[in-house]
Order: structure tokens, then C-alpha cells, then sequence
């Protein structure tokens, strides 16, 4: 039969058109949300991105302020920016591009940004406080990830849930979020042993490892909801997951596509969190 594709695409567009009913409702009281985008350097792969982001905030109803950076920028000279970004009145959020230069402190530039402004939720204050239960702003591609199994009628509550990967990006706010909504979790990385015999036990499978199709169909309980957070380029140019799309799509029971699935979400959970930061500031 195969398994219910989670279409993120289709699912990010209605939550961009939900967010451009927030920001209107803003907009009503004078406060136009708006993202700073920081792009340090010429990396292609990170302009697209950025691209995307602020073609969503267009569409949604948010002001963006675009500030590309040489790639020589120094790490106090980033953090200058940061300051100037912080104490701008009209920008609700901002986002460093990452990957940053070599040179640049990335973890001293991330910490650096306003918590209230923190719209990736990578600051160590946002991460605690998602650990606590109590995060303002969390970060977006998990929001996306259980934006997409609540959107599409998966059970998660009392179900067994395993992460492979543990960043502090994707893995480990995954599976906090996860155990918000009362899972039962497992967090799997390059050292677990017997990988395979702990995915066949998960109601819930989300893989953020930055493997191409590493989750073969075997490794998969049938039935089950799989979120493939991973993006990677072949040889021949062409994208895939971490996931073998084509074979774990007959034995799952939901499963998302590589591209047009987590990507286009996380994008969308970006601009929830400009407007939800907007609505905060400005209250």
C-alpha cells in the first residue's frame, strides 16, 4: 500500500498563510515583524538559502534586513553587528547563516544574540529553557519535525520515539520535544551499537545523522511514522535523506520526502518564531 507522504511543502504554505494573519494582526497595532539575516562570504549553498528565507518572510508579511558580510569579517566585528542587530527596534529576529568562516568564533557570535531575538533558537539560554519545558523560541527544524506529525494525525503520545543524531541543532531538541508530548525516548549516534534492533522498535523515527540513505527499509518498524531531516547532494547532483526513500516508503506508515518535506518546514517555523518574537517585544 505504502506509506501517507507528509507533504512539508504543502504543509509550510499553510503555515504561512496562518503567520500572515499574525503578522496582519500586528501590522493592525504598528509593529511590522521583521528578520535580520546575517550572510558572512560567498558560499552559494548559503545564499540559496537565505534566498528562501526571505522569499517566505515576503510572502508571510515580514520586513527583512539583509546584511551580507565580507568573508574576511572578523569574529569582533560580527559581534559589532550582532550589538547594532540587538538594539534595532525594528528587528524582532535574527539568523546568523551557518556555516560562518573558519576564522570566526561561530559559538561566540550565536551566544551573542539577544535570547528574546534568538529566532533559531541556538543560544544557550533558548536550549535551557527548552530543556525546562518553558522555551520562548525553539529551535526550527524540531518545531517542523512535530509540526508535521501533529498535522498529520501521528499518535506520539505513550509511543516509543527514536532520534538518530544528537546535535544540539536537530537531535537533542527533537528529543526533548518529543518527551514534552510524552514519548518514550531513544537518542542513537555514530557509537550506538546494534543500531538497526533499536530503530525496529520505534513508533516514531526521526533521522537527522547526515548520512545518505543510511535508514534502509529493514531498520524500519512497519507502520511506522519516519521524519527524514537529513539533505544530501550525490555524486550526480541530485538530493537525498538519510532515509532509502523508496524502499522505507512501502513498509512505513507516514514518511517524508528529500527535498520538499522537513526544508520547506523549518523555513516556515522560522517565520512563526519573527512573529511570535514580534508579538513579544512589542506587547
Amino acid at each position: 500500500m505504502g506509506a501517507i507522504i507528509i507533504d512539508g511543502a504543502a504543509m509550510a504554505r499553510q503555515v504561512l498563510e496562518e503567520q500572515k494573519s499574525a503578522a496582519g494582526l500586528l501590522a493592525q497595532r504598528g509593529c511590522v515583524p521583521g528578520l535580520a539575516v546575517v550572510l558572512v562570504g560567498d558560499d552559494p549553498a548559503s545564499a540559496v538559502y537565505v534566498r528562501s528565507k526571505e522569499r517566505a518572510c515576503r510572502e508571510a508579511g515580514v520586513s527583512t534586513f539583509d546584511t551580507r558580510l565580507p568573508a574576511a569579517t572578523t569574529t569582533a566585528e560580527m559581534l559589532e553587528k550582532i550589538d547594532a542587530l540587538n538594539n534595532d527596534v525594528r528587528v524582532h529576529g535574527i539568523l546568523v547563516q551557518l556555516p560562518l568562516p573558519a576564522h570566526i568564533d561561530a559559538v561566540t557570535v550565536l551566544q551573542h544574540i539577544d535570547p528574546a531575538k534568538d529566532v533559531d533558537g541556538f543560544t544557550w539560554r533558548s536550549l535551557g529553557a527548552l530543556l525546562d519545558g518553558h522555551a520562548l523560541l525553539a529551535p526550527c527544524t524540531p518545531s517542523g519535525c512535530m509540526l508535521m506529525l501533529e498535522r498529520a494525525g501521528v499518535p506520539v503520545a505513550g509511543r516509543q520515539a527514536v532520534v538518530i543524531g544528537r546535535s544540539s541543532i536537530v537531535g537533542k531538541p527533537a528529543a526533548l520535544m518529543l518527551l514534552q508530548r510524552n514519548a518514550t525516548v531513544t537518542i542513537c549516534h555514530s557509537r550506538t551499537p546494534e543500531l538497526a534492533a533499536i530503530t525496529r522498535a520505534a513508533d516514531i523515527l526521526i533521522c537527522a545523522a547526515g548520512k545518505p540513505r543510511m535508514v534502509t527499509a529493514d531498520m524500519v518498524k512497519p507502520g511506522a511514522a519516519v521524519i527524514d531531516v537529513g539533505i544530501n547532494r550525490l555524486p550526480d547532483g541530485k538530493l537525498c535523506g538519510d532515509v532509502d526513500y523508496d524502499a522505507v516508503q512501502e513498509r512505513a506508515g507516514w514518511i517524508t520526502p528529500v527535498p520538499g518535506g522537513v526544508g520547506p518546514m523549518t523555513v516556515a517555523m522560522v517565520i512563526a518564531n519573527v512573529i511570535a518574537a514580534a508579538g513579544r517585544l512589542t506587547s
